[in-house]
């Protein structure tokens, strides 16, 4: 089975992708060792720690410099695997997902539609999701998504592509402010309303989830919760307020990437 994670990392002037990046393809080959991980970025460099360093196909097509999100849609076209598991860089995995395969191989494409708190609780807050709610889209997480080489897989990203580019045009349809962003999450939720949500998401897989450190989600005063919540990093174990975390951990706070990798 030719299979592999696909971490999408474009460095901007606040945030070091590529580090987070490497401390998550470090991570995913320590409790996966058999696994392959790739990265997909703007610019070339060495590392021995990818097994490719691909460049966008089509270039950084973010034109502000800080917008990078736009360059997303390249990842179907990219990827060197049959079967793509596409992983956000901030994000840490506490234990092994591999069994997922399993699961996922038989589908063209799936992302995530169940976010949990670091108690795992599956959240039900929506302060963070007020465009979905207010366009009744479906409630998606491109931060896991899985894709085979597949007509549907590659449609989906076609549209996603051209949303990015006419999001304009696509914005004065939806109930939103006309200041608002196509941030990749808007984007896959609209793709997912064309497409289907059948044929886009996997009801009843809740394995496939994340724990999201956003404030509201957990109930911190701000959204640095580094500062507030007591967290143990071992080499086999994550916890947070003495709760092990058990599901891919999307740590928010992209400066914790460096705390990880002390123990990697």
């Amino acid at each position: 089975m030719n299979k592999g994670y696909l971490i999408v990392a474009n460095n901007t002037s606040k945030t070091n992708y590529i580090e987070c990046a490497e401390v998550l393809a470090k991570n995913i080959k320590k409790v996966m060792p058999e696994s392959h991980v790739s990265v997909l970025t703007d610019k070339m460099f060495k590392s021995k720690i990818f097994d490719k360093v691909i460049l966008l196909p089509y270039g950084d097509q973010d034109v502000t410099g800080e917008w990078k999100l736009i360059n997303d849609w390249q990842a179907y076209e990219a990827s060197p695997y049959e079967y793509t598991m596409k992983i956000e860089a901030d994000v840490y995995l506490p234990q092994s997902i591999d069994f997922w395969w399993d699961v996922l191989q038989e589908r063209d494409l799936v992302i995530c539609t169940r976010i949990r708190n670091f108690k795992q609780e599956i959240s039900d807050v929506r302060f963070y999701r007020r465009f979905i709610d207010d366009n009744n889209l479906p409630d998606v997480y491109n931060s896991l998504t899985y894709f085979k080489k597949s007509e549907l897989a590659e449609r989906f990203f076609k549209i996603v592509k051209d949303i990015f580019e006419n999001w304009e045009s696509y914005r004065s349809e939806l109930k939103c402010p006309i200041t608002e962003k196509a941030t990749t999450d808007w984007v896959y939720a609209i793709a997912c309303l064309i497409l289907g949500v059948e044929k886009t998401t996997l009801k009843g897989f809740d394995s496939m989830s994340m724990i999201h450190m956003k404030q509201f989600i957990n109930g911190t005063p701000t959204e640095d919760w580094t500062d507030k919540l007591v967290y143990e990093i071992a080499e086999d174990y994550l916890r947070i307020n003495t709760i092990p975390q058990l599901y891919p951990f999307h740590y928010y706070v992209k400066t914790f990437h460096h705390k990880l990798n002390e123990k990697l």
